[in-house]
């Protein structure tokens, strides 16, 4: 009550202060302290009341002012009268002018220059600015000369309630935890009034709700906003929207107010059990399942929200506890029943579960509020299926002799259909697994029979399916491993373990291992290997090698005697009987080929050939080698030689012996001389490979390939002039680049005084009878030759 009696008694007085302040009057403000100057003119004496006292001399002063204040906002017809500036220097003659300067003058404050008046001419805000400095000095009215220096004064703007209290982060959101206490805090805000918090009640602010209640509620003066009623439940309500209002003065009548809006929401605690939707679930499932199916789904639901509703499902109870498990699904929040193992309608035809939902985060504050679970009853019906056959054993394994006889039984395999309605099964072998068709199968009892022979060193284990089909419902079908291992017999003789060639020294001792052998068994017996070796009956007592068991299982052969001598027998053939341990026992005979070889003194196997024992001591099988490439060395240096002369002799043009054209150019010495050969150009029956001097060589590469005229068939040697002559007549007709020199006129000329008759070929095919040539052999040994090559071309043209 104090406190307010206060407030309304300031209320009262602060128009009366603030009208005196405004007076016209000079205004005489105390000093604040012993140092601030407040008139000049007249000595001024400070005594300080300690010891340190002491007299300043001051000069007086005439201005009788320091602080003026005017309201904010106050508006009439004339400027506002904000106060007087007077000097004890003015005489009242008016010969002192008053100057003022600073912020604002002349545009905000005007000053009477005569009378010092200062009035504002505008209308202002003290929050746009409280404050103004300004100078003011006094001056010589006629010289404008200063009567003393200038003085700085302050203007002060008096606050008045003109500004509303705001709410700068409105609209505010809070959260606040369902089923809170009362009292709970919410959350707090904050309203800004621009007006002078520190000059009476205008920034003084107030907090109150206007709606939100009874939920909750404010404190006036901090704003902090907290619950009003306890255990508000968020699954009945959960957002609220709350109106704030701050009212400056104090909250007295009169003052300004702002309002703003709260949205509170509640956020969730777990004070919900979980519940199923119904007590009884009913499922059903066809016995042919797949494991890991889901069979059914079940749910409790929870009025909580987030992990708060999150349940966890369990089977605490029934017959199916080892068949069936539950997994819970975070997503839904519902639990997914599963099968685990094979399910059999004809053992069991329904099974009953009792599952479990539990809260998984439990808030110990509602513990009170019951058991966080609850429990429902599934009942899953089992459906009949056609189900394949089933074998009686998952795999099978059988063994066989590999000396088995055919269609001889192996094993059996079995299978049953497991439904009530049983179906009788067929079994066959899936051929993919029994490519070579080793075994058959009996289709109505399973019983599998061997139906080629078996050997156990090509192949141990046989890997084959079977399968059973229902036989009336082909679809139906199932299979199985049979996994056939072959047992081994001793069907295989021993024999050396490899190829062994024995060395013997003709320098040796009586006695020495000459070579050590082992011998192999591709049979594998249960005891392993256990070899038995012997001479032949008539090597039994051979006077030159003996044999000894080893312990390791092998056989050592030993020479009876030195002395050996590889010229009189450079090999020594020794038959060795091998025996295994079988039941009955096999043997074979292998022969060990003994070398006789020459050694050095300390054993080491130098020559084993014959030959080699003639050679000079001390050449050693290097140096031998080395003489034999010597001579085949030079060997081929003489054939090089050889063949090097020989292409020196042969001319470089070429030219063939058998050319019939060569031969032609070459008769004219018996005929009619020289003019013979004036009669006709003899370069016609040239090689063509000779036209216009191009003859190729045999020593070099010609650089250009000579290309033959188009339309001239290459013309083979060795052919008769008759049909020579034909084919390059023809060819001269045909051909428009053909020399004019190249026609048969030329050719038919004879010549002049030729004691021989004419060898022109041109007349020579107008008979048969008049191909024989044989009286050309009588004109001597040059003519002779030609009469044998026309009978050669004869003879070839008839062939």
């Amino acid at each position: 009550m104090p406190e307010r009696l206060a407030e309304m008694l300031l209320d009262l007085w602060t128009p009366l202060i603030i009208l005196w302040i405004t007076l016209p009057p000079c205004i005489y403000m105390a000093p604040t302290s012993q140092t601030q100057v407040l008139m000049s003119g007249s000595p001024l004496e400070l005594n300080r009341l300690s010891g340190e006292q002491r007299v300043l001399n001051r000069s007086k002063r005439g201005w009788v002012w320091n602080q003026m204040f005017v309201l904010e906002e106050f508006s009439g017809p004339e400027p506002i009268l904000v106060g007087r500036l007077h000097t004890d220097l003015d005489p009242g003659s008016k010969k002192i002018k008053y100057i003022l300067s600073g912020d604002g003058a002349g545009t905000i404050f005007q000053i009477n220059d005569v009378t010092g008046d200062i009035h504002a001419i505008k209308r202002l805000d003290r929050e746009e600015k409280a404050e103004y400095t300004l100078t003011a000095q006094a001056v010589d009215w006629e010289t404008n000369k200063p009567l003393e220096p200038p003085s700085e004064f302050i203007i002060k703007v008096q606050d008045i309630n003109d500004n509303a209290p705001e709410f700068l982060n409105g609209p505010y959101h809070a959260t606040v935890p369902e089923m809170s206490i009362l009292g709970t805090s919410v959350t707090n805000v904050t309203a800004t009034d621009a007006d002078d918090p520190v000059y009476g009640n205008s920034a003084k602010l107030v907090y109150s709700i206007l709606e939100g209640q009874p939920y909750f509620s404010i404190e006036p003066e901090t704003a902090v906003i907290k619950t009003a009623l306890p255990n508000m439940d968020r699954e009945a309500k959960e957002e609220y929207l709350v109106v704030i209002q701050a009212k400056d003065m104090g909250g007295h009548s009169g003052g300004l107010s702002g309002t703003t809006t709260l949205t509170v929401t509640l956020t969730d605690v777990n004070d919900n059990p979980p519940k199923f939707a119904q007590s009884l679930y009913h499922f059903s499932v066809p016995e042919d399942v797949v494991l890991g199916t889901a069979i059914g789904r079940v749910k409790a639901n929870d009025q909580d929200i987030g992990e708060n509703a999150q349940s966890s499902y369990d089977i605490i109870d029934g017959d199916g506890t080892a068949l069936f498990e539950i997994t819970s699904d975070a997503q839904a929040q519902d639990g997914i029943i599963r099968l685990r193992k094979p399910l059999d309608f004809e053992t069991k035809k329904s099974y009953t579960l009792k599952v479990e939902a539990a809260n998984v985060h439990i808030d110990p504050r509602f513990s009170s509020r019951g058991p966080f679970k609850d429990t429902a009853t599934v009942k899953i019906v089992i459906e009949d299926a056609d189900e394949p056959p089933i074998f009686s054993s998952p795999t099978y394994l059988l063994e066989v002799h590999e000396n088995a006889a055919l269609n001889s039984v192996i094993g059996q395999v079995t299978a049953r259909d497991p439904d009530i309605t049983s179906s009788p099964i067929r079994f066959s072998i899936d051929r993919h697994t029994d490519l070579e068709r080793q075994f058959n199968i009996n289709a109505d009892d399973g019983k599998i029979t061997l139906a080629t022979p078996l050997d156990r060193e090509l192949s141990v284990w046989h890997n084959i399916t079977v399968i059973a089909t229902e036989i009336r419902n082909h679809s139906q079908i199932s299979r199985v491993p049979v996994a056939i291992k072959v047992l081994d017999v001793n069907d295989n003789a021993p024999e050396f373990a490899s190829e062994y060639e024995a060395f013997l020294c003709e320098n040796g001792k009586p006695g020495q291992v000459i070579q050590t052998v082992s011998a192999m068994d591709k049979d594998d017996p249960k005891n392993g290997h256990y070899f038995l070796y012997s001479l032949l009956p008539e090597m039994v007592n051979n006077p030159n090698f003996t044999i000894k068991k080893n312990e390791d299982n092998s056989l050592s052969i030993l020479a009876k005697h030195n002395g050996f001598n590889r010229q009189k027998q450079e090999v020594y053939l020794l038959p060795i009987v091998i025996s295994d341990s079988g039941n009955p026992p096999l043997s074979s005979t292998s022969t060990l080929t003994i070398r006789v070889c020459g050694c050095s003194n300390d054993g080491v196997v130098q020559s084993c050939n014959v030959e080699a024992y003639v050679l000079p001591i001390g050449l050693s099988m290097g140096a031998l080698i080395a003489i034999l490439a010597c001579i085949i060395l030079l060997l081929v240096i003489v054939v090089l030689f050889i063949t090097l002369r020989r292409h020196k002799n042969e001319p470089l043009i070429i030219k063939d012996d058998e050319d019939v054209r060569e031969n032609i150019i070459r008769y004219d010495d018996e005929g009619g001389g020289e003019e013979d050969t004036e009669a006709f150009d003899i370069a016609t029956l040239q090689n063509p490979d000779g036209i216009n001097g191009f003859l190729p060589r045999k020593d070099i590469k010609p650089d250009l390939q000579f290309m033959p005229r188009q339309g001239l068939a290459p013309v083979p040697n060795g052919v008769d002039v008759d049909e020579f002559i034909n084919v390059r007549l023809h060819e001269a007709d045909n051909d428009p680049t053909a020399p004019p020199y190249d026609s048969i006129q030329i050719y038919g000329y004879e010549g002049r005084g030729s004691v021989a008759g004419s060898l022109s070929s041109l007349e020579s095919t107008t008979s048969d009878s008049d191909q024989n040539f044989d009286y050309l052999s009588d004109w001597g040994p040059r003519f002779k030759r030609l009469g044998e090559l026309y009978s050669v071309g004869e003879s070839d043209k008839e062939t």
